[in-house]
């Protein structure tokens, strides 16, 4: 705000979060049954936005059959004891980036 006492004008600053981008990306993964498996990506930046983990087209959540962590820049996902069900594309998204295995 300026205030001159006869006159006054305000204005506002607004800050973005610059868009983190998938710099390590997702690398197929191959295990045995009963095994888990562990899907590792890393941003380029630490992020406020949400990353989603999908099977297939279903989004994941951690469980006690999915681990999801963040850890600075690097996102993890284990699926716990893998069945043959669990075969299919793993992809994790970022804004507008995505990454599949």
């Amino acid at each position: 705000v300026c205030d001159t006492g006869d006159q006054q004008t305000t204005a506002a600053v607004l800050v973005k979060e610059p868009a983190a981008t998938i710099v390590e990306p997702l690398k197929d993964v191959t295990s045995y049954e009963g095994e888990d498996a562990v899907f590792e990506c890393r941003l380029s930046r630490e992020t406020t936005q949400d990353g989603q983990w999908f099977l297939g087209d279903v989004p994941l959540q951690s469980n006690e059959m999915n681990e999801i962590r963040v850890q600075g820049t690097h996102h993890t996902l284990i699926l716990r004891k893998v069945t043959l069900e669990d075969c299919g594309p793993i992809s994790f998204k970022v804004g507008q980036h995505t990454s599949a295995a």
